[in-house]
């Protein structure tokens, strides 16, 4: 017999359950580190036959062609706001155009490996600057002590006792100014477009398709139409695109949303050891004892400058706006 009354099932309202992913957000981060640590080895063998701004151009426009192609299936928009594109286009240049060029140029003379060493320095230059640029950023004797030891670090990978023997200095420059370029980007798009009403998608595509617009004002300038198109060089550029720009950005965004920016951050951490055994394995590069052990100093430093209190640390907390595939400080990509 049927009773008249609702069931509790009935009128309690559902919440709403978060979409299934086909793959554990474990192996999505362990792909994600693959990509950013395979985006070094893929920038070296792309200036083996294009320019770097040639190699540039080509990243982002295969990247901004994957991310184009994620707006359209979600039916994003693009941003509307002649302020909003003007801030677009500043981080474009800070995190995408002006970062990608450097560090394709720095990879004209050191190893794919030494360039992901530096790119792990991003933290270390985010925690100096935002000490100064933002007053929320306290500083603690941890991230202190997580500074000095990350820039010791840095000098040890440089070889600093052997007055840099044998190290291109130019290009390390180049590498180590690549990964300033990202936290420098992180703070203006923070102080900027943290409260856009946009989706991280839809100002992303705009980022990346304005940097896509101003390598393709400067790249003719500077450079002129290759004779040839080997395909591994071409490949190597290609991926560099889809993946490590367009996917990378789709995957990190999907990890930042399901398990939070602390534990997201974390393939920071990863890029640098997997692109310095790419380049150890497939480039057959040199590696001194130095090389290593000054990665795993600055990687210590690194994660002591983004120890945060337990009630700082975030768990669903949105990716930032724009900036967060690409680059920088706790939670954006840095190649």
């Amino acid at each position: 017999m049927s009773s008249s009354a609702p069931s509790p099932s009935s009128t309690a309202p559902t919440a709403p359950t978060a979409p299934r992913r086909v793959l554990d957000w474990r192996l999505r981060f362990g792909l994600l580190s693959l990509v950013w640590g395979f985006s070094f080895l893929f920038m070296k063998v792309g200036t083996e036959s294009f320019a770097p701004f040639q190699v540039t151009l080509g990243r982002l426009v295969f990247g901004t062609a994957v991310v184009a192609v994620a707006m359209a299936v979600k039916r994003e928009r693009l941003p509307r706001g002649t302020w909003t594109w003007v801030h677009l286009a500043v981080a474009g240049l800070l995190l995408n155009a002006l970062p990608f060029s450097l560090f394709a140029f720095s990879e004209l003379t050191i190893p794919s490996s030494l360039a992901g060493i530096c790119n792990a320095t991003s933290p270390l230059w985010g925690m100096a600057l935002s000490l100064v640029a933002l007053s929320e950023d306290r500083p603690t004797r941890r991230r202190v002590a997580g500074l000095g030891i990350g820039f010791l670090g840095v000098l040890t990978v440089l070889g600093v006792w052997q007055g840099f023997h044998g190290l291109d200095v130019t290009g390390t420059a180049l590498a180590l100014l690549a990964s300033l370029s990202y936290p420098v980007g992180w703070i203006y798009v923070r102080r900027t477009l943290a409260g856009s009403r946009h989706s991280h998608l839809s100002l992303t595509g705009a980022q990346l398709g304005l940097a896509t617009a101003q390598l393709a004002v400067v790249t003719p300038l500077f450079t002129s139409v290759p004779t040839s198109f080997p395909v591994l060089p071409l490949l190597a550029v290609a991926a560099l695109g889809a993946l490590g720009t367009g996917l990378a950005f789709l995957i990190q965004y999907d990890l930042v949303a399901e398990v939070g920016p602390t534990t997201a951050q974390m393939v920071t951490y990863f890029t640098p050891v997997i692109a310095t055994a790419a380049g150890v394995a497939l480039l057959g590069e040199s590696l001194s004892w130095s090389t290593p052990v000054g990665a795993v100093v600055v990687l210590a430093g690194a994660a002591l400058t983004q120890a945060r209190p337990r009630s700082a640390r975030g768990g669903n907390t949105p990716a930032p706006a724009a900036g967060a595939p690409t680059t920088g400080v706790r939670q954006e990509s840095r190649v």
